[in-house]
């Protein structure tokens, strides 16, 4: 089966279907064929492609040629410091960069061959392009870990059509669904689960371009059968609906809809037990990663459990396990998380050892996050192995390059980075900073303008507070735990 077979017949009966809609704009599944088979004939052959990964039609359009033409894409998050984009764009080598017409690309992006994306355009009907292998490289997207720059995850075409299939059995999706989200799509969630979900089942998506209560209320009642969204949308949902005099449209609206998903971290329970109480709707979770895609999730027919992110998906296998890796004998306990399956990555991108250290020898993939097992096999996560992976307004954010760039900074002598429960974005980013003047100490704006800057504006400090020095065991390594507010 192809990865996207409503696409392989311009002539079928998803062709007048609409596909995609963002905003006004609105691509049937003819018109989007038509718009990305030129630009997949003129990548064809070629090396892998950067796609500048607005929340556009563009983006659809340059990665959809990308798959159709089986040359990998790289989805790059537009509001990338120049750093981290540089790193990334050495390290995956892209020969072309896909974008909007009029999009301004950064300096480290002047080398490649910009090609831009024209949503009207109208090529041959049915462009004859070969489905690759199942293991060729589909998408490349680079994640972060708990230290040093991030690495890309290779997910096969293969990883994408297993988890997306999963999902169709877990949550009885058809091409007669309309999802509505507002995600980035520059990472799994919006880009596979909220573009690539809808066109495989040959259902439609709608984008909101930007999140706003408002616009969820007007596209679920206009049709829309599912919201997919990450714990800082739900909670300002949740915030909306206690609101009497503005939320009986959003209220009615969200009680409409098919299905409600949260994920990317873990919803609060309280803002799960206030949009039911408005909506008598529950919000369902799953669980996944950028190497795994989806590993659990609420089935559509099973019990929305606040707390809990579903039973093991199909073909999913999963197991607890203890600190050295064997199975924990009471699955009630608390164990890693291991998953193996056809929803696995290949590998991070030139990182045989990062690999190597991800999966063991039978081909278990460590996740890192710990968690237990309800008796009928629903998984309850409870926190990472590490301390240093912070879940900030949907966002895995590692505290190293946070603290690298705030070591970078002429006013910083030492920094630590960690999170703190925040009502709003899941975790908030701390940053515990040694002044190298403690009589004039660089004002928590100016850091968090500095790592904006350097990194990405989702991965700036929040909260920043300031210590003599930084508690250290006798080897010198930093004492997280001993830092708390």
């Amino acid at each position: 089966m192809p990865l996207l077979p409503a696409l392989q017949d311009t002539a079928g009966p998803t062709a007048a279907r609409e596909a995609v809609r963002f905003g006004g704009l609105s691509l049937t599944y003819a018109q989007l064929a038509a718009a990305a088979d030129p630009l997949a004939a003129r990548i064809a052959g070629g090396g892998r492609v950067a796609v500048w990964a607005t929340a556009t039609p563009e983006t659809v359009v340059a990665v959809v040629a990308a798959l159709r033409a089986g040359v990998p894409a790289i989805p790059l998050n537009p509001k990338t410091g120049e750093r981290e984009l540089a790193h990334i764009v050495a390290d995956s080598a892209p020969s072309t960069v896909l974008a909007a017409a009029g999009d301004v690309l950064p300096p480290a992006l002047a080398a490649l061959e910009r090609v831009d994306v024209d949503t009207a355009a109208a090529g041959p009907a049915g462009s004859p392009f070969a489905e690759p292998s199942p293991e060729s490289p589909a998408l490349i997207v680079y994640t972060s870990g708990t230290t040093g720059p991030p690495k890309g995850a290779v997910l096969p075409r293969r990883a994408i059509a297993a988890s997306l299939d999963a999902l169709e059995d877990a949550w009885q999706w058809t091409g007669d669904d309309v999802l509505v989200h507002a995600l980035p799509l520059f990472h799994v969630h919006g880009l596979i689960l909220g573009v690539l979900g809808p066109l495989r089942r040959g259902g439609s998506v709608r984008h909101l371009g930007r999140f706003s209560t408002e616009g969820v209320a007007r596209e679920l009642e206009s049709g829309g059968t599912m919201l997919f969204g990450v714990p800082t949308m739900y909670h300002r949902i949740a915030e909306a609906l206690a609101d009497p005099s503005a939320s009986g449209g959003l209220a009615a609206a969200l009680a409409g809809a098919r299905l409600l998903v949260s994920g990317s971290a873990a919803l609060p329970v309280h803002d799960h037990e206030r949009i039911a109480a408005a909506t008598g709707r529950r919000v369902i979770e799953r669980y996944g990663m950028t190497e795994t895609l989806m590993n659990t999730g609420v089935r559509a027919d099973g019990e929305p459990r606040p707390g809990t992110v579903g039973a093991p998906l199909r073909d999913v296998e999963l197991r607890l396990v203890e600190e050295d890796g064997t199975p924990l004998a009471d699955p009630a306990s608390i164990g890693e998380i291991q998953v193996r399956g056809p929803n696995l990555f290949t590998g991070y991108l030139n990182r045989p050892d990062a690999t190597a250290d991800a999966l063991t020898a039978d081909g278990w993939f460590r996740t890192g996050d710990m968690a237990t097992l309800d008796p009928d096999g629903y998984v309850r996560i409870v926190g990472r192995k590490a301390t240093d992976l912070i879940k900030s307004g949907g966002y895995k954010i590692g505290a190293g390059e946070i603290e690298n760039a705030l070591l970078d900074h002429p006013g910083v002598r030492e920094a630590a980075v960690t999170g703190e429960p925040d009502p709003d974005l899941g975790e908030r980013i701390v940053a515990w900073v040694v002044p190298a003047d403690p009589a004039a100490p660089p004002s928590a704006d100016e850091l968090a303008g500095h790592v904006a800057a350097q990194l990405s504006p989702h991965k700036r400090p929040r909260t920043v507070r300031y210590l003599d020095a930084l508690p250290r065991n006798d080897l010198g390594k930093i004492m997280k735990r001993s830092l708390h507010g």
